[in-house]
């Protein structure tokens, strides 16, 4: 590799930690005490993934997404599903022009950079199912017509575990188009302290600008697709999803879907990182968010009391993982 070619990586390592940077610091300002879960859910956007986020209700999940949305100068929509919602009304429909004389697409809510799905698991599972296509290819197919949405493109869906009443449990095949899960969690008592004098101090939630533009986030997720991913760190991967496979205490391991959404998450987190190749470390950082909800339970284990977090945690540490010289 020339000099050249070799200051141009690290300059763009630089650009993109340093708008990772930004972008973290920015949204920081309105999910206070939670730095994990921010770095996450970036870690989602910039590779390129959707993110569910699965928590009780009041510990800041709408206020995650609409800061990452507040963050970027993009287009932004919110959903909110309630059981009476239509495919149509998150889709678009068609619409009869009456000066031309014909139908016309009209778009919905679903064609913005960043789309909000507050409380998914509340709307019907026809409902549900309308965000299959667009959240994998990217395009909604209405009358036999495909319609871009923009780019880039991240769906944050937010649900509340605890509360079941009303609610429709979301199948295997929509979990599996969602990169991370995540939960926010409880802050601690220095973290809700500064909350509670801000806010008393503010009368409201701190207003975020953009810190980025929609180009910026479009390169940064196209370098993401450039960071280095070594043989031996991919033979780790394989390993682990081959384990998760053949668990007694699983009756579904990772697919080979799961497997590249964990390198490709793995690419995110190390260029937030400022690095350019990919870590044993990165991937286990990211394992539990990108393969716990793909992996399902048998039902002794699951009766026993394990869950599936549990295992992969285990089999993260009893497979052998490269040594750093091999992973460059």
């Amino acid at each position: 590799m020339s000099s050249d070619t070799t200051e141009t990586a690290v300059d763009a390592a630089g650009y993109f930690a340093a708008g990772f940077t930004a972008i973290r610091s920015n949204v920081e300002q309105a999910l206070t005490g939670k730095p994990l879960a921010v770095r996450l859910a970036l870690t989602c956007l910039f590779a390129g993934g959707h993110l569910l986020v699965e928590d009780v209700p009041g510990v800041g999940k709408t206020t995650l997404a609409k800061a990452i949305a507040a963050s970027v100068d993009a287009g932004w929509h919110r959903i909110q599903f309630t059981p009476d919602l239509l495919p149509s009304d998150i889709t678009g429909t068609m619409v009869y022009d009456q000066r031309q004389g014909t139908f016309e697409f009209r778009p919905g809510p679903v064609f913005a950079h960043i789309v909000l799905a507050d409380e998914i698991n509340r709307a019907s599972p026809k409902t549900q199912s309308a965000l299959l296509e667009v959240m994998e290819e990217r395009q909604v197919t209405v009358e036999g017509r495909s319609h871009l949405v923009p780019t880039p493109f991240l769906v944050v869906a937010t649900q509340n575990p605890v509360d079941l009443e009303g609610t429709y449990r979301l199948p295997e095949a929509q979990l599996d188009r969602f990169l991370l899960r995540i939960a926010v969690g409880y802050p601690d008592v220095a973290a809700e302290r500064d909350v509670l004098l801000g806010r008393a101090r503010t009368g409201g939630a701190p207003v975020l600008r953009p810190v980025a533009k929609v180009e910026q986030v479009r390169w940064m997720i196209e370098y993401v697709s450039r960071v280095h991913v070594g043989d031996a760190v991919a033979e780790y991967v394989a390993r682990v999803a081959e384990a998760t496979r053949s668990h007694p205490g699983l009756r579904l391991g990772l697919s080979p879907r799961g497997s590249l959404a964990m390198v490709r998450a793995a690419q995110a987190w190390a260029a937030g990182e400022g690095r350019g190749f990919v870590t044993p470390d990165d991937v286990r950082a990211v394992a539990e968010p990108v393969a716990a909800h793909r992996l399902l339970l048998d039902p002794q284990a699951e009766i026993e009391g394990q869950t599936s977090a549990g295992i992969l945690r285990e089999l993260l540490t009893a497979v052998p993982a490269p040594v750093p010289a091999a992973v460059r």
